[in-house]
């Protein structure tokens, strides 16, 4: 028992002296390697982090702004489709030049009449002016809207002018139609001194961002009576003017005065 109790404290005193003080296999804490290699695996996650954050945040951003384009897209075709399709065919004799039809457009520009509802803040038949104009180098398309029966009281009648679309690097519109009835219609450039509605009106739009825009093909609710009363003498009412026997004169232009 002496001679084993001896080669113990043999082998414990040999294992003391093989390990330096604080490298023991019973110490505690981690060695400066260690923590080196832990925080090297750390950076490079937090890397990876930020980058799946930041591919994650441009990956929304453009959704965001395809969405932005897909609604401003959308609430062009709505504004057309909504106002220029129901234009009215009327005679614009209150300026007291002489009657002139009320739809008139080229390349560049439009105007037609159209009617608010009840419901909205300003009803009633009102003169859109479409433009494409150019503010502080900047090319966008105008549209302004003015009553197009002047009030009674004499007043001037209220202008409003909106913003349509900015940032336009060109704007087309071309006409589909026939002068009078029974002719094929063929594409225009302008709609200019006629008396009666194209059928369709296309709309071209490009913008300087270079998004795609789709044509836009507006069909005009014409009715078959509308195109057989061509220039029909419709006042700034929209009501057919009776002459004071009370019945219906043909007006210069073939319509009813």
């Amino acid at each position: 028992m002496k001679i084993t109790a001896a080669f113990i404290r043999t082998l414990r005193k040999k294992s003391n002296q093989s390990h330096p003080i604080g490298l023991r296999s019973d110490s505690k804490g981690f060695t400066l390697i260690e923590v080196l290699i832990a925080l090297t695996l750390l950076s490079f996650m937090v890397v990876l982090l930020f980058a799946s954050l930041k591919i994650c945040a441009d990956s929304w951003e453009r959704g965001e702004n395809k969405i932005t384009d897909v609604n401003e897209i959308a609430v062009v075709y709505n504004f057309f489709q909504q106002h220029l399709s129901v234009t009215k065919p009327l005679s614009n004799d209150s300026l007291g030049e002489g009657q002139g039809f009320s739809f008139q457009g080229d390349a560049q520009s439009l105007k037609f009449v159209a009617e608010f509802p009840v419901s909205a803040a300003r009803p009633g038949l009102q003169l859109y002016s479409l433009n494409k104009i150019e503010v502080d180098d900047q090319q966008l398309i105008s549209v302004s809207l003015v009553p197009y029966v002047e009030p009674i009281d004499g007043d001037q009648p209220q202008k409003e002018e909106i913003t349509l679309i900015k940032h336009v690097k060109d704007f087309k519109l071309s006409y589909f139609g026939a002068d009078n009835v029974g002719v094929k219609g063929v594409w225009t450039d302008d709609w200019l001194n006629k008396n009666i509605l194209p059928r369709l009106v296309k709309i071209n739009i490009e913008l300087e961002s270079g998004i795609y825009w789709p044509e836009m093909i507006i069909e005009l609710k014409v009715t078959d009576k509308m195109v057989n009363n061509i220039g029909s003498g419709l006042n700034s009412m929209g009501t057919q003017s009776l002459n004071p026997m009370g019945t219906q004169g043909i007006n210069p232009i073939g319509g009813f005065r």
